[in-house]
């Protein structure tokens, strides 16, 4: 990181498969990703700090506070939920309920009231039903992700899933049209609201062959 930064970078994103699970231990302390940003946050030249991609079941007490305390950190959050139905997410694996996350994203806000978030879902996994999906378009609609990446279930051979019996396609496909032009809706929503107004955007590159740049505000 200090490398990066003596060349210049204004930003730093850690990044991992389930980065907030990330531990460092020494002889006397086992160091956790909130640790890792208070470090980073101490470089006086480095202005943005995020991180990405998060599991709910590792967002401890620490990272929630880490939110609060660090003015660095980013007021984004990337949370993948896959469904917004605990009975979806119990055949899934998933190892969290949907009041679970619920609290999460209450804890979240009460620690950094302008934080959003983002999230991933996948429509049409095995034994979904109507009322499923509709939880699951409930839960966008409480919570208004400001971005986020939604699939079809496609199964993988030799995973538990592979042998349910799969959603009709063509109920998946519309599941998946309707839940896409919901999340677009709170994105749209949530892009107007910097029309007319000056905000602080860190420029990352020109666009090639293009008098135009490419830079990212606080949320993206």
């Amino acid at each position: 990181a200090k490398q990066l930064i003596d060349n210049g970078s204004k930003e730093i994103t850690l990044l991992g498969q389930n980065v907030n699970a990330y531990q460092y231990k020494s002889k006397d302390k086992t160091f956790r990703l909130s640790d890792l940003i208070n470090e980073l946050s101490n470089f006086k030249d480095l202005k943005r700090i995020r991180y990405t991609t998060s599991h709910p079941n590792d967002v401890t007490k620490d990272l929630i506070e880490v939110h609060k305390s660090c003015k660095k950190l980013m007021p984004i959050l990337h949370l993948p939920v896959q469904s917004g139905s605990s009975k979806i997410l119990n055949t899934m694996n998933r190892r969290h309920n949907i009041l679970e996350y619920h609290k999460i994203i209450e804890d979240l806000i009460k620690a950094k009231p302008n934080i959003k978030f983002s999230s991933d879902f996948i429509i049409g996994y095995p034994g979904e039903t109507e009322d499923d999906f509709n939880q699951t378009l409930n839960l966008i609609r409480k919570i208004e992700f400001i971005n986020s990446y939604s699939f079809l279930y496609s199964p993988r051979p030799g995973t538990s899933a592979a042998k349910l019996d799969d959603v009709n396609s063509d109920i998946a496909k519309k599941r998946l049209i309707k839940l896409q032009a919901i999340l677009e809706e709170y994105n749209s929503k949530h892009k107007k609201k910097f029309l007319n107004k000056s905000i602080e955007v860190l420029f990352e590159n020109k666009l090639k062959n293009q008098n135009r740049y490419f830079g990212r505000d606080k949320f993206l």
